[in-house]
């Protein structure tokens, strides 16, 4: 995380005070290498540390914040300079990196590397200093003691062990991606223009949108569980696309031209709100399905098809928006739909069991 900070850091600077276009190309390859691992690296770390009944709750954050700063940018962006929009952007980094020095390590990752006291302390530390964690300390280095017998680690014992939650990770992710995500997230200024409506008060509505339902879901998530939350925010996602797709084709065939804005601030809204629900569940499942020996290579393969599938929908979408913009935004709704069934099929129900109890019976089911 130390590292990731200063590259982030870095990245920014870079933009910010660019001269050359290749100044301008490395920040962005900082920026990319920073979110790429981080976008993975947090949701994990934070399902490894925190107890089972608050698990879902913690890593519901993740993406609330990223609204939240996404939505920031949006609006201060809208005032100032792209470089002085850089800099501001070098904030968050500058705060967070003396605060890294005070995280304690995962104490699953200690179990896995033998640093049995230092494991014990880091739990302490977390669930704090009167708290008993003999149990859970024990149970965490039994579990990582067995996995030793069952798999190695590396990208082959992920496909060959764990072949259906990666299944269904890798995806609900790209399925993800391709209903269009970045998309959304890039243009959701240009969409608003498109459809007729002020950026700004869109923005502005966008991001009140996504709080309230960030919020909704730290509460929902560790009580409902996920696979419910994950199927009504997959609906959400195929609806609101498909309204969108609608209030595009309304408006190229000129009919009710009163009633397109409205439509299309209601499907961007209800996507952008149904993704604050579904975005942060898939990294909360990597971090539960897979076992600490595989976890980093299960979980690089999902972050690179992510990000593969991500960017292919963010480059082509200028021109398939040109293309046809009804069309683009019904394709969008297939691919949501398609990663609704995913989820109505295969994703299991974690809520309220230990990283170790979801593991074992993945475990189980893959040794019969």
């Amino acid at each position: 995380m130390w590292i990731l900070n200063l590259f982030y850091f870095s990245g920014w600077l870079a933009i910010a005070f660019t001269k050359v276009p290749w100044l301008l190309d490395l920040g962005r390859l900082l920026l990319g290498f920073t979110n790429g691992i981080s976008g993975y690296l947090a949701p994990i770390y934070i399902a490894e540390i925190t107890p089972k009944n608050f698990r879902g709750r913690f890593s519901a954050i993740v993406p609330l914040m990223i609204c939240w700063g996404m939505s920031f940018m949006y609006v201060v962006g809208s005032f100032v300079s792209w470089r002085t929009l850089a800099l501001i952007a070098t904030i968050p980094g500058l705060l967070q990196l003396p605060l890294v020095f005070f995280i304690p390590e995962s104490p699953r990752w200690l179990a896995k590397v033998g640093r049995d006291k230092e494991l014990e302390a880091a739990l302490l530390c977390l669930r704090g200093e009167k708290a008993d964690i003999s149990d859970e300390a024990t149970d965490i280095k039994n579990y990582v003691e067995s996995l030793k017998s069952f798999s190695r680690e590396g990208i082959l014992d992920v496909f060959q062990k764990y072949l259906r939650p990666l299944v269904i990770v890798v995806g609900m992710m790209a399925l993800s991606s391709l209903g269009g995500i970045n998309a959304f997230a890039y243009y959701s200024g240009v969409i608003f223009v498109s459809a007729g409506i002020s950026s700004m008060v869109g923005l502005i509505t966008l991001a009140a949108a996504q709080t309230l339902l960030g919020i909704l879901v730290t509460i929902l998530i560790d009580k409902s569980g996920r696979r419910p939350l994950l199927l009504v925010a997959s609906a959400g996602l195929c609806f609101s696309c498909f309204l969108t797709g609608i209030s595009f084709l309304l408006k190229e065939s000129n009919l009710w031209d009163q009633g397109t804005p409205i439509l299309a601030l209601i499907g961007l809204l209800m996507y952008m709100g149904s993704n604050v629900v579904a975005s942060g569940i898939p990294w909360l499942l990597v971090s539960e399905l897979f076992p600490i020996n595989v976890k980093g290579s299960a979980g690089s393969t999902c972050n690179f098809i992510s990000n593969i599938t991500g960017w292919a929908v963010a480059y082509y979408f200028n021109f398939l928006i040109e293309w046809s913009p009804a069309g683009i935004f019904f394709i969008f709704a297939a691919f949501c739909f398609a990663n609704f069934i995913l989820a109505a099929t295969m994703v299991p129900e974690t809520k309220g069991r230990t990283l170790e109890e979801i593991q074992a019976s993945i475990i189980t089911h893959s040794s019969q």
